[in-house]
């Protein structure tokens, strides 16, 4: 049995008792008509009446016990819905002397009433619901934890996510403010007329980011598959078939380690845009977040741990290699020199793999000495070739990419670029990533033959963007782990021999 502590016996108990008096601790059909911020709105006006009532109102609520006391003939509830909270009284003679003594016995801080009753002001000048009758809708069996000192543990509170809501209100704001961001952002696309498409969870290659897949089997076809990483690869294709604006959001797995900013199960919106380049995805980009802040109330000006973020002026844009000399004070004359960049690295007390090729070293440099610099939102343009496998090439540089990436708070918040449309160009992007690979580089792209013919049908001059909904939610509310805005966040598994840490 599951429920095997004292205080939960007890419970189980108590909601026999009920049942014994003809009341159903785990009722259907019950019918609520009013929410507490209704009532706390609607009967504002009886604080200003002589008699502190209206007894001609009838309301019904209902809502979970957080702290209730009994006063000989009378006690005080106070309730909680996903809306708020609302004191509710109720006597021996509301509510009838016998049952009056049997909720007192039987009816306790968790459970679940429903109260029906009229609003008046108690004598300390609180509006509250006078309740004529009262039932219990749900009774509790597990103790909430102790009121004052409540559900303070991390690790519960991600693992319990349930309780850490019941416990904590400002956690269910949180993510109430998090389904308004992507209401917003799906209606911003909407309103340009993009298309909001759905492509496979499951693929045959892995693809369209460099990343660790997760890896299933499909037993019907008796063939692996992978989880995705990305939807890129089969949003270009539906760009191919004639979509000229297609948005996802969706949900990427990567197999890889977690941190303050990494979930192996995340969310992000990726967008293609036919016939509009990088500078127009950043346009975009700027615009978005202008929305996302007025539709969200908050401040040009955003809080942000110890920090503040400017979000009154242009976004700031600059290239990648002046990025890391002017930013990152990485002397320019040792850019173009492998040795010289590996003992830089070396000599500043960070390891360093000393096989990697340039482009992979710039951005270790970046990594190190230029991310968490970038505080007010910038957009770093201009990436080596040699990391963007899916970019298309600079017109007056091949080394670079028509690439950028948007960068608020130190963290990466969006990536996006011109993309190729060349299939021979890209198929010899992928031999050498295959060659990556080859040598011990986990995440490098896959070949993909499919998705290089598709190119070859003919990709119109597009530019595509993706965009972290978690990176995003931290960055709105506040929140400095991602743990806190994602509802079930992984966690490491309890082993047998550890208990976990309980407050109550």
């Amino acid at each position: 049995m599951i429920f095997k502590n004292q205080y939960e016996q007890q419970r189980i108990e108590k909601g026999k008792a009920l049942e014994a008096l003809g009341k159903n601790p785990y009722q259907h059909n019950i019918v609520k008509d009013t929410s507490t911020k209704e009532f706390t709105e609607c009967y504002a006006y009886v604080a200003n009446e002589n008699n502190q009532r209206d007894e001609n109102k009838k309301n019904t609520v209902v809502g979970r016990i957080k702290f209730l006391r009994h006063m000989g003939k009378a006690a005080f509830a106070k309730i909680e819905d996903e809306h708020g909270a609302l004191q509710v009284y109720f006597s021996k003679e509301s509510i009838g002397e016998e049952w009056f003594e049997e909720v007192k016995k039987l009816v306790e801080v968790g459970d679940i009433i429903l109260a029906t009753g009229f609003p008046f002001v108690t004598k300390t000048g609180e509006l509250s619901l006078h309740a004529k009758e009262l039932e219990v809708a749900t009774k509790s069996i597990v103790p909430l934890p102790e009121k004052f000192h409540g559900l303070q543990d991390k690790e519960q509170r991600y693992r319990k996510r349930y309780l850490d809501m019941i416990m904590n209100p400002e956690v269910r704001k949180t993510f109430k403010t998090r389904s308004k961001i992507v209401s917003t952002i799906r209606h911003f696309f909407e309103e340009r007329g993009f298309l909001e498409v759905e492509t496979p969870m499951m693929h045959p290659i892995a693809g369209g980011a460099n990343a660790r897949p997760f890896v299933t089997h499909h037993n019907a076809l008796d063939v692996d598959r992978y989880l995705r990483i990305a939807p890129e690869l089969y949003l270009k294709r539906l760009v191919v078939g004639g979509f000229e604006a297609v948005f996802e959001i969706n949900r990427n797995f990567r197999n890889e380690g977690m941190d303050q900013t990494h979930n192996p199960e995340f969310t992000m919106i990726e967008f293609y845009w036919a016939y509009h380049n990088y500078h127009d995805l950043m346009k975009l980009t700027e615009e978005m977040f202008d929305v996302l802040l007025k539709k969200l109330k908050l401040p040009k000006k955003l809080p942000f741990g110890d920090m503040e973020i400017d979000f009154s002026k242009q976004f700031q844009k600059i290239s990648f290699k002046d990025a890391l000399a002017l930013i990152g004070k990485v002397p320019y004359e040792i850019l173009e020199s492998r040795d010289a960049i590996i003992k830089y690295i070396i000599d500043s007390g960070n390891e360093i793999n000393v096989k990697l090729s340039l482009g992979k070293l710039w951005e270790e440099l970046f990594d190190l000495f230029v991310e968490e610099k970038l505080i007010d939102p910038t957009f770093i343009i201009d990436y080596p070739i040699e990391i963007s496998p899916l970019a298309r090439r600079s017109e007056t540089n091949p080394d670079i990419a028509e690439r950028f990436e948007l960068f608020i708070a130190g963290r990466e918040i969006a990536n996006g670029f011109n993309e190729l449309n060349d299939p021979i160009d890209q198929y010899n992007r992928f031999a050498k990533q295959i060659e990556a690979k080859d040598a011990g580089d986990d995440e490098a792209h896959e070949m993909d033959e499919d998705y290089v013919q598709a190119l070859g049908y003919g990709l119109p001059p597009t530019a595509g963007q993706g965009l972290g909904i978690d990176r995003l939610t931290m960055l709105l509310t506040n929140e400095e782990s991602i743990k806190d805005v994602i509802l079930f966040p992984a966690m490491k598994p309890i082993n047998e021999n550890q208990q976990e840490t309980e407050e109550y």
